[in-house]
């Protein structure tokens, strides 16, 4: 044990300056995302500010009770879950298309502007990205009913940001316009690792395209794709905050309310600090356990884990 102790002390003192690089990144994590959470006791008082921590009245779980019988949590729920998985799947599997389209493509030059091009939404903040689509979308003057009627496929103009039914839908494709070159990155870089000869010999024994694909391209890259799927299943309650309170409106407000807004809404609009606290601790929660999950199910299926 002593001898293990004086190895780890020895790496320690050689590695001391890589140590001390850490230290700011250290304290910035203590300071923004573990000394916040000491307010999570508000979850358990009927907080008011003007009384502080100490002399708000105690209720113990009845925040949380309250929490579980709300329609609008469970609605909100349903929201966030569902765009999450809508988003989580278009973007996977448009991100590793694209991946392996680029992968194949041999003119270094058609291949690297595709790549900037396919990445560059991704630097436009949400802002611009709603308005954007927003005009696109617009009943009146918007490209999409104009080029649909001029085919001939509608005959009135339809109010895509007014009917509930599209809103996940636009949510979920506008993710993959601005993020799916962005996170294809990730994924060519894996397959910079693969052994080109693995390709020649395959093409020797005369293997098509697709079969070096299916055959060598995604067991490849099978760890990064277990690993990223890990990371993104922890964020299924996160369905994008920016994203839904930009394109919302009254109308379509049974499908746009997910848990950010939940929280936002009762916390600073109708100050119920507390009961807002609780639907974040449930949140927060969730998203713990579903990336432990997660983690066990690749282990059960012999692929990477993160923890």
């Amino acid at each position: 044990m002593n001898s293990k102790r004086s190895e780890v002390a020895k790496k320690f003192v050689k590695q001391k300056a890589l140590f001390s690089m850490l230290i700011p990144f250290i304290i910035y994590v203590f300071i923004f995302n573990y000394i916040p959470v000491a307010g999570w006791i508000m979850a358990f008082q009927n907080y008011n500010p003007v009384l502080g921590f100490k002399n708000s009245k105690w209720v113990g779980i009845d925040n949380f009770k309250l929490l579980f019988s709300d329609y609008d949590f469970w609605m909100a729920m349903r929201n966030t879950l569902s765009i999450s998985i809508i988003k989580l799947f278009l973007t996977f599997v448009a991100a590793v298309t694209l991946a392996l389209m680029i992968n194949e493509v041999k003119n270094t030059f058609f291949k690297r502007s595709v790549q900037t091009i396919s990445y560059l939404p991704h630097f436009i903040s949400w802002v611009v990205a709603a308005s954007i689509i927003t005009t696109i979308l617009s009943p009146e003057t918007g490209i999409l009913n104009s080029i649909l009627k001029s085919l001939n496929i509608i005959n009135q103009p339809i109010v895509w940001l007014g009917e509930g039914k599209y809103f996940w839908w636009i949510l979920g494709i506008s993710e993959v316009w601005k993020e799916t070159g962005w996170n294809a990155i990730v994924y060519l870089s894996a397959m910079t690792a693969i052994d080109p000869q693995l390709y020649d010999a395959a093409a020797v024994d005369g293997a098509s395209r697709l079969q070096r694909i299916r055959h060598i391209t995604l067991p490849g890259i099978s760890n990064i794709i277990s690993i990223l799927l890990i990371l993104n299943t922890g964020w299924l309650l996160n369905a994008g905050f920016e994203q839904v309170l930009l394109l919302q409106n009254p109308l379509v407000e049974e499908y746009s309310q997910i848990i950010d807004t939940f929280v936002i809404k009762f916390g600073l609009s109708m100050y119920r600090y507390s009961y807002a606290t609780a639907a974040g601790i449930f949140k927060s929660v969730v998203s713990i356990l579903l990336i432990y999950a997660t983690n066990k199910l690749a282990k059960r299926l012999n692929f990477s884990q993160v923890i």
